[in-house]
């Protein structure tokens, strides 16, 4: 190969690099349009589009929002691909959201798939969150070369990888759901999968999104060396060399490569098509070509060492920072109030921590039930050991729920500090949490007033217990239906006080400048001035209260044709004296006049100014005396969307969005 030669490969893939970042797919839906730049709806969809970019990678990948009022409200959310890193997310996005208006100047509802690697982009004039739309049309896409091998074999072998890749995509956290698998086709020849679902789906909708595209593929594209689909729901992706990251990226299948199959493909992908257009039909490999390549290989092999040195150099200090860590934990607990288990015994507990055995993912870390020698069922939490907020959570609940006990809040029955491993161990409980009975039609069912009165007096008298009865003042700060659990009784217990505040017995408030929580729970004055206090666990407990009776989400509100939060929706109709618009279509009505004193103290809960707010142990009073008069309520704090919080400076990484099962 000549100089001239090599020029003209090196531009001709520094072009196609180029492009990759800005090619994409898109549909614009035909469901309405808007007129002009200035319209109210232009306007809202171009600021919500500019706030995904900066928030995407905040949360963990994925992220929605919504910015207006009815009828021009839009709804929008950005995704990228599990494997992508912070800074090829963030670029994606950005990217994919400037090009969505140009391309759909003016339909009121699109998506996009673009970039490398890719992200999808999405907009609407209605709330699509946590639905599945499968009447759209699809990016199908696959390599021209067919496989050459045993099609009958290669098709087992293959949807055999697509089942199971399928499996473990849908199993993912409210996070994520992304997983990569591969099998072998011969001792030579791999297959590489990865499939990712949007995370606000359930594992049934994903695993349905993720079979029917993988059908869909078989019916345009079988026999082809690799390929895939991409839609608003989930995508999926196969071929025959590694080309997501974290694996070495390996030469494609030598034959014809056509622009749409770059596509989404890496820059190194790229120069190996290249190199192929160029020496195809030289019947072998060209010594120049084999240069390159070695060249490549050993610059790659140069990084990778240095690579290896500083992961081993940043492990060691770890280490040696855990070590100190460990030790200073050790010295703060108390060993009176929580027994320290070694990790053998939980290991053996837990059958080394199964899969089966695993009840949820949270964001410090996973949930596994297990038995003790003695019979005694248990909840481990094991917490992440990349995560610094783990270890602050670690220290959290050790020292303030190991000094709580009620029968309202769930029992700390020790921890474990062994190497990098972090244990909490609580006592299981068997029924769950609130959030997956009320928010599901099927499963709310047992909830008849009558358990639902109990849950909402166990959770009041729980916070009492925290804010004014225990040794100890504490503000919980993350009161919410999946932090609810449920005994086999339908006791409710508070859990997760990793985010807890202890404050002194005779300070009623405190503030912060990292806020952390759930949007839809939190008080305005903590929202907005980082300022926490009992009465802002009062308003999250008013909202919770709301969401038992109504049996809907503060966060994804909808009744009939309404569509604003589920405050707005209260006030107006205890204003308008139909409180009983309210009421869960579900529930088995006990008392009328009980359940609209149970809305009226909830709106007390959540008013905005925090003076008028009425503390646990009056609203413990209120639900138990029926005879107490009770006062008028002022107009709540609305709920505050999270495109309304782009400019407040904090950083959203702080707030959960987890839900896990039992424990």
């Amino acid at each position: 190969m000549n100089f001239t030669n090599f020029l003209l490969i090196f531009l001709l893939y520094m072009l196609i690099s180029i492009s990759l970042t800005t090619a994409g797919w898109q549909y614009c839906y035909e469901t309405g349009n808007f007129t002009t730049n200035n319209s109210s709806y232009a306007r809202n969809r171009n600021l919500l589009l500019s706030t995904l970019a900066s928030n995407v990678v905040k949360n963990g990948g994925f992220y929605t929002a919504n910015i207006g009022q009815d009828p021009d409200k839009v709804y929008g959310c950005a995704l990228c691909r599990g494997d992508a890193s912070a800074e090829d997310c963030s670029t994606c996005v950005n990217s994919s959201s400037q090009d969505i208006m140009i391309k759909c100047p003016n339909q009121k509802s699109a998506y996009m798939w673009s970039g490398t690697p890719p992200c999808m982009v999405r907009y609407a004039d209605r709330s699509f969150v946590g639905k599945l739309e499968m009447d759209v049309p699809l990016n199908k896409f696959y390599n021209e070369d067919n496989i050459t091998s045993n099609l009958s074999e290669f098709d087992l072998i293959w949807h055999r990888l697509m089942e199971s890749t399928a499996k473990e995509a849908s199993m993912g956290t409210s996070k994520l759901k992304f997983a990569t698998q591969e099998a072998n086709l011969t001792s030579t020849v791999t297959i590489y999968a990865l499939m990712q679902c949007t995370p606000d789906l359930s594992q049934n909708d994903c695993m349905f999104c993720l079979r029917r595209y993988v059908a869909e593929y078989q019916n345009c594209c079988r026999g082809r060396q690799g390929g895939g689909v991409k839609s608003p729901n989930c995508m999926l992706r196969w071929d025959l060399y590694p080309f997501y990251k974290d694996t070495t990226p390996l030469a494609p299948t030598k034959g014809k490569i056509s622009g749409q199959n770059l596509i989404g493909e890496g820059p190194l992908y790229c120069m190996y098509a290249l190199m192929g257009l160029f020496y195809a039909d030289s019947g072998g490999i060209a010594v120049g070509t084999v240069v390159i390549i070695v060249v490549v290989s050993v610059i790659m092999f140069v990084v990778l060492v240095a690579l290896a040195y500083f992961v081993i150099r940043k492990q060691k200090q770890k280490q040696i920072r855990c070590n100190q860590e460990r030790r200073s934990y050790a010295d703060e607990i108390d060993a009176e109030d929580a027994l320290q288990f070694d990790f053998s015994t939980i290991k053996v507990a837990t059958n080394d921590f199964s899969i089966d055995g695993k009840l949820g993912q949270g964001g410090f870390g996973a949930v596994y039930k297990g038995r003790l020698s003695n019979g005694q069922d248990i909840a481990v939490k094991r917490l992440s050991n990349n995560s610094g907020q783990g270890e602050a959570e670690f220290k959290n609940e050790v020292m303030l729920v190991a000094r709580l006990q009620h029968r309202n809040l769930v029992k700390l029955l020790g921890f474990c500090l062994e190497g990098n491993e972090k244990l909490l161990i609580y006592e299981f409980v068997p029924n769950s949490s609130l959030d997956n009975f009320i928010f599901d039609p099927i499963k709310c069912s047992p909830l008849d007033w009558e358990t639902r009165y109990k849950i909402i007096g166990g959770i009041a008298r729980g916070l009492l217990y925290l804010h004014e009865d225990s040794r100890l003042r504490i503000i919980h700060r993350d009161l919410k239906a999946s932090n609810i659990l449920l005994d086999e009784d339908m006791n409710p217990k508070i859990s997760d006080f990793g985010m807890a505040r202890l404050v002194a017995m005779n300070q009623t408030q405190g503030d912060t400048n990292r806020i952390v929580g759930t949007f839809g729970y939190m008080a305005p004055e903590y929202v907005k001035h980082g300022i926490f206090s009992i009465k802002s666990d009062v308003f999250s407990f008013g909202v919770l209260l709301l969401e038992i009776i109504s049996g809907q989400k503060n966060s994804c509100f909808h009744i009939k044709d309404e569509a604003e939060d589920l405050l707005t929706y209260a006030w107006k109709n205890w204003q308008a004296g139909t409180s009983l618009n309210l009421i869960d279509p579900t529930l088995s009505v006990g008392s009328s006049s009980d359940i609209v004193r149970c809305i009226h103290i909830g709106l007390l809960c959540v008013q905005e100014n925090v003076e008028s707010r009425p503390t646990m142990a009056s609203v413990v009073i209120m639900l138990t005396s029926s005879s107490l008069s009770l006062p008028l309520p002022s107009k709540p704090a609305f709920y505050i969307h999270t495109s309304d919080l782009h400019f407040i400076p904090f950083s959203t990484n702080e707030f959960s969005i987890t839900q896990l099962d039992p424990r």
